[in-house]
């Protein structure tokens, strides 16, 4: 194939711009699909995407426009995602930077329009949904022209929905962008980069990959790079959307090659693939992902533990994100402590445990970790608030915090910067887009995004504020482990890791929600919330209290405080004893622990 000839390009767009309903129009305006076959939303093939409208899994498509090969990467638009967008962005030499013409430009599209420029991507801007009554195609073309410093006649205006724009799109996309650049003279010596994967278990995992420099064919002894592991290339093809066999993979194309490999864990995004003797070098920017939000899944019944792990185990296979370990909790038996790049990478990957393998979950409030340099000069990483040193052990706690870029309208900014006040958030800046909308661009504690962030800037601006992060080195922390203690024994797994300003708030909402929950036993309770060796909140809990004299009637009333005294010393001694330990249900427990998000 003429490599002057192929054009690779992504679409960058924030949730709901129409971005499938522009990739569908693509694919049936190039016939790469059968009009009996065609869809909405194509390319979106898991039920979760489609139900919420959103790209969680990458899928690659080439399309034959006139004499030219088209190859798209449909890429997900969330910021959990980043590093996997730059990969496939790395992969391809163009973008199409798509705006809804209804609501104008948002936080996500910023973050991902710098990715692609970072990768020396060809930015063409286009307008979306130019059919829509709410339609604003002058002033969001204007908006998008100033946002990449170019020219108003350089945006495209489309519609998804009617097509209108999909031709002079595609004369675009291949008079634009540039075809495909070759990284060094290497001869025929193959390299390619992956920027996602799958798994069958009849095939092991197939690599979707980048063609830098060479050829791959079937039969090829194959190396990557970063793993180290060896394999022999059992099939080479390329998308159409499905996996379509190819005698061969040459520089500048988009395809796959089935590995047979079938261990977790092997294969990487962002990995090199060569000859197992070549002399090439890895590519750039490689980078193992690190898990940023941390929460444990236990199943409901512990029969079901071990589809539990093999579950895991078999979405890692696709997933190499996904890190976890089995770790074991007094009330809720074995489960896994298991770490994501975010929010919502943690609610698809719950969400697909249930779908996928059946499986009822119970799932922890998500933490994030902490580095902890204890006072004899150890650096550890703390990702569970129960593996926290005690207060006197600590010399200092750091932890990671978040650039957030925030676009909201403008009646909603006073509450906004409450709102950012209460996250302990810092302003770096702000501008004032033409029509009325404030972009602030502000740091914060990671710690302090996760706690409801999102939802609370959601709810005030009536849902129209958009909102994008990414992830900034540890800084020092001014926080404390809260323990919760029930009858004088603290339960390791309501253990919090809270802003010491909000300790006191916390505590106090935790004991009144454990006292309104735990049932009463048989002697009087304590529940006690505890930081740095002192109590700062506590409640008592009545003792359930059997009717010893109901049998009673009539009578001197001294025969009746006899029977109650006899009561009161036997709970006394039980205490004593040790014998009066408090039993917490296991739907109290849940309440206390379960991610109520």
């Amino acid at each position: 194939m003429n490599h002057q000839h192929i054009r690779n390009f992504s679409i960058i767009a924030h949730v709901d711009h129409g971005k499938s309903t522009l990739a569908d129009r693509l694919l049936e305006r190039t016939g790469a699909i059968p009009e009996r076959l065609m869809r909405n939303q194509v390319l979106d093939r898991m039920d979760l995407e489609r139900e919420r409208g959103i790209t969680i899994k990458m899928q690659p498509v080439r399309m034959t426009y006139g004499e030219y090969t088209l190859n798209l990467i449909d890429t997900p638009g969330h910021i959990d995602f980043s590093y996997e967008v730059s990969r496939a962005l790395h992969a391809v030499e163009g973008v199409l930077l798509l705006v809804d013409s209804t609501q104008g430009v948002q936080a996500q599209t910023l973050t991902t329009l710098a990715m692609a420029q970072e990768q020396g991507c060809v930015v063409i801007p286009v307008v979306s949904k130019i059919d829509a009554p709410a339609a604003r195609v002058p002033e969001v073309a204007d908006e998008l022209a100033k946002l990449i410093h170019g020219k108003r006649e350089d945006v495209i205006a489309v519609s998804g929905k009617t097509g209108a724009g999909v031709d002079e799109l595609l004369e675009a996309i291949v008079k634009r962008i540039p075809p495909p650049r070759h990284s060094v003279e290497s001869g025929n010596e193959p390299r390619g980069l992956v920027f996602d994967f799958s798994y069958s278990k009849h095939r092991g995992v197939a690599v979707y990959l980048r063609v830098f420099d060479g050829t791959f064919r079937k039969g090829q002894s194959l190396k990557f790079s970063a793993a180290g592991k060896e394999f022999i290339a059992l099939e080479t093809g390329i998308f159409t959307p499905g996996e379509t066999p190819a005698d061969s993979l040459s520089a500048g194309e988009i395809g796959y090659i089935v590995t047979g490999i079938k261990e977790a864990g092997v294969v990487a995004v962002g990995d090199t693939i060569g000859q197992v003797k070549g002399t090439l070098p890895a590519l750039p920017g490689y980078a193992r992902p690190r898990p940023v939000v941390w929460a444990s899944v236990y199943p409901e019944s512990q029969d079901d533990l071990p589809l539990l792990r093999q579950s895991l185990e078999r979405l890692r296979l696709s997933d190499s994100s996904l890190s976890f370990e089995e770790e074991s909790s007094g009330v809720l038996g074995r489960g896994f402590r298991c770490g994501f790049l975010g929010l919502l990478h943690l609610e698809i990957v719950t969400e697909r445990l249930r779908r996928e393998f059946n499986l009822k979950l119970i799932v922890t409030i998500p933490t994030i970790s902490y580095v902890v340099t204890t006072t004899s000069g150890n650096r550890e990483v703390i990702y569970t608030p129960a593996k926290f040193p005690e207060h006197g052990d600590i010399a200092l706690i750091e932890e990671p915090w978040a650039k957030v870029i925030i676009i909201t309208p403008p009646d909603s900014l006073s509450t906004l910067i409450q709102l950012l006040y209460d996250h302990e958030a810092e302003t770096l800046g702000t501008e004032t887009y033409h029509d009325g909308r404030v972009e602030m661009i502000v740091e914060m504690p990671l710690r302090e995004l996760m706690r409801g962030f999102f939802d609370k800037l959601k709810n005030i601006s009536s849902g129209y504020a958009s909102l994008s992060y990414e992830i900034l080195s540890e800084r020092p922390a001014d926080v404390v482990r809260l323990d919760i203690l029930v009858a004088e024994e603290p339960v390791p797994a309501f253990a919090r890791v809270i802003a010491r300003r909000r300790v006191q708030e916390e505590a106090e909402k935790m004991v009144e929600k454990l006292h309104d929950t735990l049932p009463k036993q048989l002697f009087t309770t304590k529940i006690q919330a505890k930081t740095q060796g002192r109590i700062i909140a506590s409640r008592t809990l009545s003792a359930m209290r059997k009717d010893v004299t109901g049998y009673l009637y009539g009578g001197d009333v001294s025969r009746k405080n006899k029977l109650l005294d006899k009561q009161k010393r036997g709970k006394k001694k039980m205490l004593e004893r040790g014998t009066g330990k408090v039993h917490i249900p296991e739907e109290v427990f849940m309440k206390m622990v379960q991610n109520d998000a």
